[in-house]
């Protein structure tokens, strides 16, 4: 016990030096950065925000519901569809059994999708129904939603040249201010581009993931509670994955930061949960770049080391210089709580 004692302190006194030599300040970009300003952010595992890095695309002044509608039609896509908005999040039952649940998919039609999202966003009462939201993480911007494509940038300039590489996969998000991303890390270099809405954004360093509370959850997924029931009104049960699994996941749930349209972000590795607001037409939309990082050098393995104490069964109860969203400098000068992100997975 005093030796999972003395480990607690030295890497509590870890996350101190690294907030104290870093701070708690997104920094913010007016324009967008060189191949090499990039690398110096990725060199250093540091999120940072371009504010207006997407005013010239097209997408920023065609992206409306009539124009969606008409230029995607009765295409079928695919849809997420969960109880609370809540896709790949840990969920406790009624024996407070720990699950990590994904969302039931189904196809429809994207006119009947995006008039179902933005119709339970104008809802003065939000009713009991599933919410739907487009999020497969599967390039579906050069799949599915390829229609859309010309209207965005087909690579990031400054990413592909400094990453000597294209990227892996452009996604597509749609949704309402109903869903929420929780507490997760992605190993990509992602650059995140919002283009309706807002997006907030809570970021954790991989250093502080002893703080997050990482255990292992039965992966479940989301289904019917009877199949032949309408989806427009559907009524949605737990089902424990076979065979089963156990996945690793954050117990943690930290609040709250933010990133408006018309902006980039940036981030590998960092822990982020996300949740958002819709523009004037009730929905929300942003597409993601994630370009291949590097598992080379110290960091990754020294990451992988920190989850793995985690495990030792230590708890960190957020005391004052562990994780509390990383604030952007216009936030704080206006003294809030929210941070404006934009970032690199």
């Amino acid at each position: 016990m005093e030796v999972l004692e003395d480990l607690y302190s030295a890497i509590s006194e870890n996350i101190e030096l690294y907030q104290e030599l870093n701070g708690t300040v997104i920094e913010e970009l007016i324009e967008e950065p060189s191949a090499l300003e990039f690398m110096r952010y990725v060199s250093k595992n540091r999120p940072f925000v371009v504010r207006g890095g997407t005013s010239d695309w097209p997408a920023i002044t065609k992206w409306n519901m009539d124009y969606l509608k008409d230029t995607m039609g009765d295409s079928s896509v695919k849809v997420a569809m969960t109880p609370h908005g809540n896709a790949d999040a840990v969920v406790k039952n009624e024996t407070d059994e720990l699950f990590f649940v994904k969302p039931l998919e189904v196809s429809e039609p994207f006119e009947a999708l995006i008039n179902y999202i933005r119709d339970q966003e104008l809802e003065e009462e939000k009713s009991q129904k599933a919410v739907k939201y487009a999020q497969t993480q599967n390039d579906n911007l050069r799949g599915e939603y390829s229609a859309l494509l010309p209207d965005v940038e087909s690579n990031i300039a400054w990413a592909r040249v400094a990453l000597g590489t294209g990227a892996e996969a452009i996604n597509m998000w749609v949704g309402n201010s109903l869903s929420t991303t929780a507490l997760h890390k992605d190993n990509y270099e992602n650059v995140y581009c919002q283009i309706i809405g807002t997006k907030t954004f809570v970021l954790i360093s991989p250093l502080e993931a002893l703080c997050i509370q990482e255990r292992s959850a039965k992966a479940a997924t989301y289904v019917l509670e009877d199949e032949h029931q309408d989806l427009s009104d559907a009524k949605l049960k737990i089902k424990e994955d076979d065979p089963s699994e156990e996945i690793p996941c954050a117990i943690w749930d930290p609040d709250e930061p933010t990133k408006d349209a018309n902006q980039y972000a940036s981030l590998s590795l960092w822990f982020h949960k996300v949740s958002q607001t819709c523009g004037p037409e009730a929905i929300c939309c942003a597409v993601n770049y994630w370009y291949d990082m590097s598992f080379q050098g110290h960091f990754y393995p020294s990451t992988c080391l920190i989850r793995d104490v985690s495990k030792l069964g230590i708890e960190v109860t957020a005391p004052a210089p562990l994780p509390n969203g990383l604030e952007s400098a216009e936030e704080t000068e206006e003294s809030t709580e929210e941070s404006t992100e934009e970032s690199t997975d």
